[in-house]
């Protein structure tokens, strides 16, 4: 029998954003900021974008900044899952350290 070897997968792609919404199940939304020089003006202008992401344990609160990554589709809109939590708010920070 052959040796199979590993199939390459491409570089997906990561964005990094702010979770603006936790209210669905096992989804969050994420707003991604990107920066960049207007072709004419020469302005620098601030486009935003919202993904829907996939969130297993329902870890990411409102607020959080995250690291999310390109996957195959979940559902209609998440194409997007969850890969880290780069740092919490201070809301969810707060109300941590007030619980325990």
């Amino acid at each position: 029998m052959p040796e199979t070897t590993p199939i390459a997968r491409r570089q997906r792609k990561e964005r990094l954003g702010r979770v603006i919404s936790n209210k669905m199940a096992k989804t969050i939304v994420v707003e991604v900021e990107r920066r960049y020089s207007h072709a004419k003006y020469k302005k620098v202008v601030t486009a935003h974008a919202r993904f829907y992401a996939h969130d297993e344990q329902g870890q990411a609160r409102a607020g959080d900044l995250v690291l999310i990554h390109e996957t195959r589709p979940l559902s209609k809109l998440k194409r997007w899952r969850l890969s880290r939590i780069v740092e919490r708010s201070r809301e969810t920070a707060a109300a941590a350290a007030a619980a325990a």
